[in-house]
């Protein structure tokens, strides 16, 4: 979590990594904010969410030939959308029909989730999560702060 004192520079750079790291491993920008629950949570779900998405479609749903609209949130999941992008670039694993478009719905949904909890995890890093610190967290308990 950036410091208090520290320079609006150093905030921002930290994060932007924290935004890359959230993109490289769903909830990895929560793990570096400290919010390890929250991080475990958003990379389980995600992760499930996105390879259901795989399984009821089969890898073919990842097409950034015929389906580029599709890809662009695919590609906010994770950089290992584009590993299989170009395993799927060749045309062999053609898919058709209710499960090619469920598929994709989930996978892009995963995509998209990830990429509030992107922004969601860099705005705490840029700006604190909202948890007083323990010096006027102490002076409302003793009535001396606003309430």
């Amino acid at each position: 979590m950036a410091q208090k004192n520290s320079t609006f520079t150093d905030r921002i750079m930290f994060a932007a990594s924290v935004a890359l790291v959230g993109w490289v491993v769903p909830g990895g920008g929560y793990f570096l904010v400290r919010q390890k629950k929250k991080a475990a949570a958003v990379f389980v779900s995600l992760t499930v969410l996105f390879i259901a998405g795989l399984y009821i479609g089969s890898i073919g749903v990842v097409d950034r030939v015929n389906s580029i609209w599709w890809y662009y949130p695919q590609m906010v999941f994770s950089p290992v959308v584009a590993f299989i992008g170009n395993i799927t670039a060749s045309g062999d694993f053609p898919v058709y029909g209710k499960p090619a478009e469920i598929g994709q719905l989930y996978t892009g949904l995963a995509g998209l989730l990830n990429l509030i909890c992107i922004f969601k995890a860099s705005a705490v890093a840029l700006h604190g999560d909202g948890v007083f610190d323990e010096e006027s967290s102490t002076n409302r308990a003793a009535g001396k702060g606003k309430k």
